[in-house]
């Protein structure tokens, strides 16, 4: 394959990724940081078509909120036994043949979701990643909290599943050589880049939602904001030597990402219409300035969340706590 799209430092290819896996030299690639198809179903051509004509699908299409329209969300609790069967054995095969591309101690960053991580994992260790835990995305969402359909009334006390307050992003390596100071001499990977001589990698990263201007400039349904994505692609090169890949690169974002800390990159997109997306938003999106604090938790909310919790005053003062809490560690 020959890159549709290059700038600067990053490539980005349009096809399948495991055919890419297979076409690369092995020893390749240091990091990898990706947002795939948590449910694989949703990113389906099928559901993209009705997500597009706004019939939603597996896609729960929230309703506009005082002029503010909300992104959408895939709904995981539709998926059958068969489809995570199916969601297992594709992140076994795709981990399968990933491996062989990367350099001994490569990272592997992988956005999921709490309903289907654990097979996930399991798939990707099964393998032959390490497991190296998680990085958690705190964030609030839309998903989650509501009482009982048709029955809100009723039960106005319950709520059916938690509301979400995270976004786990799970943490693989490649097996490294010998010791980490070893396999860090050789294939210059193997650890984390800390965020500064006194402060090491942490893996909680408070984030607001993805800004609307964002959107705009890269219109994808599972869109990442470039302030908690600089700082995860930033870690994944511990020397800050490499190259970061992206096999499901949709609107370009860890792209603009890994150009903005100045980083190489590679990305891989299957869909035309999210590789047309990226190769005009990965420029604008890597040249936008942000800020990598939060500086409140009403910040990092959207404006419906925000309005909800001037009705729940208790709520939003336990929310607090659990997020101020964060910070302190």
């Amino acid at each position: 394959m020959k890159p549709v799209f290059t700038f600067g430092r990053t490539k980005l290819f349009a096809g399948d990724c495991l055919e890419w896996f297979r076409a690369q030299r092995q020893n390749s690639i240091e990091a990898v940081v990706t947002d795939p198809p948590y449910g694989l179903v949703e990113y389906t051509q099928k559901e993209q078509r009705k997500l597009r004509s706004g019939r939603g699908g597996v896609w729960r299409i929230p309703p506009s909120f005082d002029g503010h329209q909300r992104a959408p969300l895939p709904r995981f609790t539709t998926l059958s036994p068969k489809d995570l069967v199916c969601l297992e054995e594709f992140f076994f095969q795709w981990a399968t043949v990933l491996m062989p591309t990367l350099v001994p101690g490569a990272h592997v960053a992988l956005a999921s979701n709490p309903l289907v991580s654990f097979l996930v994992a399991k798939a990707a260790t099964r393998a032959g990643l390490e497991r190296r835990g998680e990085v958690i995305r705190l964030t609030m969402t839309m998903r989650g909290g509501d009482r009982p359909k048709n029955a809100h009334e009723e039960f106005a006390d319950v709520t059916v599943m938690p509301r979400s307050m995270y976004e786990p992003w799970l943490l693989f390596r490649k097996p490294i050589e010998g010791r980490v100071q070893d396999n860090l001499r050789k294939w210059k990977t193997g650890g984390l880049r800390r965020v500064s001589d006194e402060r090491p990698f942490g893996d909680v990263i408070l984030s607001s939602p993805t800004r609307p201007h964002e959107r705009r400039i890269a219109p994808h349904p599972s869109l990442k904001p470039q302030a908690f994505l600089r700082q995860l692609v930033r870690a994944m090169l511990p020397l800050g030597e490499g190259t970061v890949l992206d096999p499901f690169a949709g609107a370009g974002s860890t792209l603009a990402a890994a150009s903005a800390v100045g980083y190489d990159s590679i990305g891989v997109e299957l869909d035309p219409t999210y590789v047309k997306v990226a190769e005009a938003a990965i420029p604008k999106l890597a040249a936008l300035r942000v800020s990598e604090r939060v500086e409140s938790v009403a910040s990092a909310l959207t404006v419906s969340e925000q309005r909800e919790q001037s009705r729940n005053p208790h709520e939003h003062k336990l929310r607090l706590a659990l997020v101020s809490g964060s910070r302190r560690r």
